[in-house]
């Protein structure tokens, strides 16, 4: 992915202005998390944290806890990226 796409969909994210608070912890990442619900590029979140491992905050509507789970259980999967977004597709087509 390159650097534009990043860029690109981090500027249509919901919590784009909201930078410290998708660092939340305990009952705060609900609030957190709520925000990510209706989020237009929610997949794409999602998968940059899964692709990288990124360990701290909620992307995508996932807590660190939630992510690490999915990745302890899926380790088939190589890219994160081409499954959710692969998903989004079908799924807006049904």
């Amino acid at each position: 992915m390159s650097l534009a796409e990043v860029s690109e969909w981090t500027l249509r994210a919901k919590c784009r202005d909201m930078a410290d608070a998708l660092f939340p912890e305990g009952k705060d990442q609900k609030r957190v998390r709520a925000v990510c619900r209706t989020c237009p590029v929610r997949m794409e979140c999602l998968a940059e944290a899964l692709d990288n491992r990124i360990e701290w905050g909620v992307w995508g509507g996932m807590t660190e806890r939630e992510r690490r789970r999915l990745l302890r259980t899926r380790p088939d999967i190589t890219s994160w990226r081409d499954v959710l977004l692969t998903y989004r597709e079908l799924s807006e087509a049904v």
